[in-house]
């Protein structure tokens, strides 16, 4: 099990399942959302997320087929992302998590269109758009 909350501590989470691959999103709308050269999310099932306090802080910002996202309505931490088109499955934004994990990043996707005054240092496979 891996804890998380929020930057208020209003919204604490579980996740009852390993984590999937660490993704680092550098599209523009994951940069626009996130304030930062990108997202670091990784994919779980829906049905491995509990939250455990807060749900009521909970708002979501719905984006008609593409990706909506989830955030503490207190604080505006960013929880998790979902698409319409796959309501079993979420991407659950690391910053969030409060347990230490030994996993290390997979990949980063949308490099065709990251922002032009980061550079990527790791050794990562690099994805111009989404695999």
């Amino acid at each position: 099990m891996i804890r998380g909350s929020c930057l208020c501590g209003g919204i604490k989470y579980q996740i009852h399942h390993q984590l999937g691959p660490i993704i680092y999103c550098h599209c523009q709308r994951c940069r626009k959302s996130s304030g930062s050269a990108f997202v670091t999310s990784t994919e779980i099932s829906r049905a491995d997320f509990e939250v455990i306090e807060g749900q009521d802080l909970i708002k979501r910002y719905p984006n008609p087929g593409a990706v909506d996202r989830f955030f503490c309505s207190h604080c505006g931490s960013q929880l998790y992302s979902q698409r319409e088109t796959t309501p079993l499955i979420m991407r659950v934004r690391l910053g969030t998590l409060d347990d230490r994990i030994s996993e290390k990043v997979g990949a980063h996707i949308f490099v065709g269109s990251k922002a032009e005054w980061h550079e990527i240092l790791d050794d990562a496979i690099q994805h111009q758009e989404r695999p």
